[in-house]
């Protein structure tokens, strides 16, 4: 491990050109990768492979090796050459088909909407706090308010002399006033703090069900037989524009899968009858005469389809009111444009993996 291995045999052009750039900012370094693992409390073995182009690294260790060789050579890297690496990186990962590589990306997704829901609840810990304080002091006020305003009632020469020697009474209520504006500012904000919290848990839950799917796929792929994984369901295309249909056909060309692209919901349905080895439909919400939740309602209705996975793929947004109608038609996932192509293909390669084991299963 003290030396670099070679570089791997039949890499992808892509891989190559990565995995060079790699190595040369490493041998800036001038120091073994078992010793450079150690100190970044790595895997040597895993290091290794990032090097000679046969594991993609995540981002994360790419920028750890450019913070290292900066502080080596006593200068920082160029934004120039930052950029050409992530250009590099990022032509990697489009290229991609590995599960493995699937589960990384996804643990990296899951880490990253952890790390958000961790956020908004000590936001939202903090805010409450604040939000206590201030109707603490609007109480206090409010007692002192009524004594003095008491106290005015019940003899008016008194009262008259309290407001003499009390003249910061129209400052006490400029500063409830004040009060009750930041205690409705912060009630506003802990609410926007809660619904980050339940978006970010609601993705977690997602990104761990994708993850224990994926998983399952790759093991069961190793116990498909090869005439199993010849014959490839088919994936359906549902959108009524042909922009989006020759992008989303252009992502998924690399599946090795037939393609059935369709403009409408009404040719989906005629689709679903002519053929019936479906691995997943990916459907458009927004089109004219039958959008895609009247569309999936039909499908779900049908015997045949009722159990073929259905992706929403939309640009009018996920926020809950949009995501909730798509599950409640009977999406198993919703996904806003644009939309991530790497990650567009591991989900229909999950469901596909899943299909064919489904199908092996009633083989035998």
């Amino acid at each position: 491990m003290g030396e670099l291995r070679p570089l791997a045999q039949d890499l992808a052009p892509e891989s190559r050109a990565l995995a060079m750039a790699l190595r040369e900012l490493f041998e800036g370094l001038e120091v073994s990768v078992r010793r450079y693992a150690a100190r970044r409390i790595r895997d040597a073995g895993t290091f290794s492979r990032y090097l000679n182009g046969t594991r993609v690294p995540p981002w994360d260790v790419v920028m750890d090796l450019f913070t290292d060789v900066a502080e080596q050579r006593g200068v920082a890297a160029t934004p120039e050459a930052i950029e050409l690496v992530r250009r590099l990186h990022g032509a990697v990962v489009e290229s991609s088909t590995s599960p493995r590589h699937a589960v990384e990306e996804l643990e990296e997704q899951l880490a990253e909407a952890d790390r958000a829901s961790r956020r908004s609840t000590a936001r939202g810990d903090a805010l409450g706090d604040a939000l206590l304080d201030r109707k603490h002091r609007i109480a206090n006020l409010e007692v002192r308010l009524s004594h003095l305003e008491a106290a005015w009632s019940a003899e008016r020469e008194r009262a008259d002399r309290l407001a003499a020697a009390n003249p910061d009474v129209t400052e006490l209520l400029r500063e409830r006033e004040r009060l009750e504006g930041e205690v409705a500012r912060l009630c506003s904000e802990l609410d926007a703090a809660k619904k980050q919290h339940a978006g970010a848990e609601e993705r977690c839950n997602l990104l761990e069900r994708q993850l224990e799917a994926v998983e399952q796929v790759q093991q069961a792929t190793v116990t498909l037989p090869a005439a199993s994984a010849q014959a490839m369901p088919k994936v359906l295309i549902v959108d009524d524009q042909p922009d989006n249909l020759l992008a989303m056909t252009a992502v998924l060309a690399t599946l090795d899968q037939e393609l059935v692209a369709v403009s409408s919901g009404q040719e989906a349905l005629k689709a679903l009858l002519d053929h019936d080895d479906f691995a997943v439909i990916i459907m458009d919400v927004q089109m004219p005469h039958m959008d895609g939740y009247e569309t999936a309602a039909h499908i779900k209705r049908r015997p045949r389809n009722r159990d073929v996975p259905i992706i929403f793929l939309t640009a009018i947004g996920a926020d809950p009111e949009h995501s909730a109608r798509g599950y409640a038609a009977g999406a198993v996932d919703y996904i806003s444009k644009p939309f991530d192509p790497w990650a567009l293909r591991a989900k229909v390669a999950v469901f596909t993996g899943i299909y064919l084991e489904r199908r092996f299963a009633g083989d035998r």
